[in-house]
């Protein structure tokens, strides 16, 4: 997934915000990605130091292959304090990797890591699966559901183009209780029905992109205890540096642009936002 995205970046890094005034997390980045060096390299130190400089002091490492995860793990144990790890196969890997049972294994034993606070990204993504993978795809969804619930970890879910599918997963395996839709993307309607469930939703920087009023919609009405920023870096940089290469450190325009839909001040809504990714995650230390 790694190499198939980098082709598509442009490596030229969006400018560093005006700091928050209150520190805040950013709940959902893939910072091997971002730097493309070893999980203690200088490279991933300047980014996470640009990040606190920016008001965005911690951070969750996601995972989507085996291999990656284990990358996560290795962050996170190294940068303690400051990044913990989610791992699990991307929807997009699970139906095409050799041995799913056996990448299953290496996901399940990080899973046992202390440091490990969530598991994903997993989920359905219909945009690049073609139909005939797609079982094979929901059964991985379901395995990583369970894998949670043994566990006690929060679910990091991707959804794309398979909306109607993900929310009819949840309901017939069941959700964890703590159960995260990542880069939410759904319509008022959507998040509606994800707000009754209990469900959070992440935003990240398309909530800025002039196509997505439909997400500026959804986040007003996410109550405050139900809600993460997140940049999916280095995707999705937020507007008016859309395209670039993105960072943590741009959580501090998302909370910006979220703070004005919400109409609350830029640190009232870091501090819930810490709060809450604290309350999902624990602490970084």
């Amino acid at each position: 997934m790694a190499d198939r995205h980098n082709r598509d970046l442009d490596r030229t890094l969006a400018p560093r915000p005006e700091p928050l005034l209150v520190p805040t997390v950013d709940a959902h980045a893939h910072l091997e990605i971002v730097t493309n060096a070893a999980p203690d390299s200088e490279e991933v130190r300047k980014v996470l130091d640009d990040a606190r400089d920016a008001g965005v002091d911690r951070v969750v490492q996601v995972g989507y292959s085996a291999e990656q995860s284990q990358w996560c793990v290795d962050a996170a144990d190294h940068w303690k304090g400051r990044v913990l790890a989610a791992v699990a196969l991307h929807p997009n890997e699970a139906p095409v990797v050799k041995d799913l049972e056996h990448d299953w294994s290496i996901i399940a034993k990080l899973a046992e890591h202390p440091r490990v606070r969530a598991i994903g990204e997993t989920g359905l993504d219909y945009f690049r699966t073609p139909p005939e993978l797609r079982k094979r795809q929901q059964e991985s969804f379901k395995w990583h559901i369970e894998l949670a619930k043994k566990h006690k970890k929060a679910l990091v879910i991707h959804d794309r183009d398979s909306h109607d599918d993900v929310l009819s997963v949840l309901l017939e395996v069941g959700a964890p209780e703590q159960t995260i839709f990542h880069c939410f993307s759904g319509d008022l309607e959507m998040a509606k029905i994800c707000i009754e469930r209990g469900y959070i939703l992440s935003f990240a920087g398309t909530v800025t992109f002039k196509n997505a009023p439909q997400l500026r919609e959804a986040v007003k009405i996410v109550p405050a205890d139900q809600l993460l920023v997140e940049t999916d870096s280095p995707f999705l940089a937020p507007s008016p540096h859309r395209g670039a290469l993105n960072t943590p450190a741009q959580i501090a325009n998302i909370v910006r642009a979220m703070a004005d839909e919400r109409n609350v001040s830029d640190a009232e809504l870091a501090t819930t936002l810490s709060n809450n990714a604290e309350r999902i995650f624990g602490s970084f230390v």
